[in-house]
């Protein structure tokens, strides 16, 4: 794996995602500014360098600081749920909101 740059695997809003430095991630809506830095503790693996660490649930010492590109809501979905024969219908919509975060660097333990 060498000349490969380093990756990790993070756990944001009970969800997984491998990132690399430069990579752009929608996440579930979390707190914080246009442009402010995150930094995100819940690194599960690290993948890359001399040989990849693999925590349990979590590397210790092992962090990602990513900044925040956007907040705002994702495409309208609807739901429509209806009862054969019995002239029952019912149509809702929902707008998920997300934070896109840019990854900047990989901070390893």
């Amino acid at each position: 794996m060498r000349g490969e740059s380093m990756s990790a695997i993070i756990k944001i809003g009970g969800k997984q995602f491998t990132v690399k430095e430069g990579d752009v991630i929608r996440v579930e809506k979390m707190d914080g500014e246009l442009g402010q830095t995150v930094k995100i503790d819940s690194v599960m693996a690290l993948i890359g360098g001399e040989e990849p660490k693999f925590g349990s649930p979590f590397v210790q010492g092992a962090s990602v600081e990513a900044r925040v590109k956007r907040q705002g809501r994702a495409k309208k979905i609807f739901v429509f749920r209806y009862k054969p024969k019995k002239r029952i219908r019912t149509k809702t919509g929902h707008r998920q909101h997300y934070t896109e975060l840019e990854i900047d660097k990989i901070i390893t333990a």
